[in-house]
């Protein structure tokens, strides 16, 4: 993929990058925001730009790229690439802004570096940048043709049919079609996009897991509000929470999200904590509904019974499976619950099947905590599939 010339290139100077991938990020974005303020306003997530998640987002997926080119040139990181592009597929990206990113990013590295980027390394890292940003255009485009709609054009109006408080802080939202068009499809473990107008005239954007099953003209969305405690509240959780009701019309992408139930010959585990049961009810409810036969093995950790959002459905469509079974764990259990399904999530005394493909949604430790214990027990690591919300911080943190 990579030219040999510029493979050496990349690889000499991949560690002077790599340590400076930080700072180049954000000169990155001061630049980038500072020349399309739109962007800032109504595209990326202003919480995540504030707290720094999205800059090592960008730096983690980067070097990601950069280090499977010149480590295996013989391949291409195709799932991190499909995960990257559902999500900005869900954004309504467009080819033309991968120029405008390129434009303020290599400044930012010539800035950062300053004399080091002789010709030769700015030409093998801008052969590095096209590389991954089209092959990202190719995979968005497929994606938007799969949906029927132009690049970019991802958005149609949705009426909230119905509202449901889950927990204190966790609401589900039923939605309809504004318009009168069908519901496009998904598959089990998709999300949309949100976009919803907040006070200071920002069009702020979150991605929600389709709480529900396909196969319905209705899609169900389950929101958790997400409190700051040291740091602001989630904008548009917030602004979901307080102010949308029954009637309102919400700006909703098409479905899109990499994390898709496949593999229905195999044993599945569904291991989630927190608002990420979110995906694995709607996977769930699709297994019930097509009368799935084979062993699935449900894992979910909260802090309490009263924190667990759909709990009641999550034990329901656990028990229309005929060889399914659930295990909660929770940090403040109420009386009577098992001594050994409190605190963390430990997969310790639970069988974990021969060839199983297992799906993983929630916080990254608690991800990362899962996925370890499924390896020691035997699960291919190509079998582990998870999403994340929010910047894919695993990336940066490998």
């Amino acid at each position: 993929m990579l030219s040999d010339r510029s493979t050496a290139t990349v690889r000499a100077t991949l560690p002077a990058v790599g340590a400076a991938i930080g700072d180049i990020a954000d000169l990155f974005y001061e630049k980038l925001f500072a020349a399309h303020p739109e962007l800032l306003r109504d595209l990326f997530n202003r919480g995540n730009h504030a707290s720094g998640d999205q800059r090592r987002a960008l730096a983690g997926s980067i070097a990601a790229f950069a280090t499977a080119l010149v480590e295996q040139p013989g391949t291409r990181p195709d799932v991190m690439l499909d995960r990257i592009a559902h999500k900005h597929a869900s954004l309504g990206v467009t080819p033309e802004q991968y120029e405008v990113v390129h434009t303020h990013l290599f400044a930012a590295i010539a800035d950062v570096l300053g004399d080091a980027v002789t010709p030769e390394v700015a030409a093998a890292w801008d052969e590095v940048y096209w590389l991954m940003a089209n092959a990202l255009i190719a995979i968005e485009e497929r994606l938007y043709a799969q949906q029927g709609v132009a690049a970019g054009d991802v958005w149609r109006e949705w009426e909230v049919a119905a509202r449901a408080e889950e927990t204190e802080d966790v609401a589900t939202f039923l939605l309809r079609p504004a318009e009168d068009t069908p519901a496009p499809a998904f598959r089990p473990g998709q999300y949309v996009s949100v976009q919803v107008e907040l006070a200071d005239g920002a069009r702020q954007v979150r991605q929600y897991s389709l709480s529900g099953a396909p196969g319905s003209g209705l899609r169900s969305i389950t929101v958790k509000r997400v409190r700051g405690q040291g740091s602001p509240d989630g904008e548009v959780s917030r602004h979901l929470h307080e102010h949308t009701r029954v009637g309102d019309v919400l700006r909703v992408s098409a479905p899109y999200g990499d994390l898709v139930l496949d593999h229905l010959d195999a044993p599945l585990l569904l291991a989630s904590a927190g608002i990420g049961c979110t995906p694995m009810l709607s996977m769930l409810e699709h297994l019930a509904q097509e009368g799935h036969q084979g062993p699935v093995t449900v894992v979910h950790g909260d802090r309490s019974p009263a924190d667990h959002a759909l709990r009641t459905d999550h034990i329901r469509l656990t028990e229309k499976l005929p060889d399914a079974e659930a295990h909660f764990w929770y940090e403040v259990p109420e009386a009577g619950h098992p001594a050994n399904r409190t605190g963390l999530v430990d997969l310790g005394g639970i069988t974990v099947r021969p060839g199983t493909h297992a799906y993983l949604c929630g916080p990254l430790p608690f991800m990362r905590a899962v996925r370890a214990q499924l390896l020691e027990a035997g699960v291919r690591p190509a079998d582990v599939h998870y999403e994340v919300f929010g910047p894919d911080l695993w990336l940066a943190a490998s």
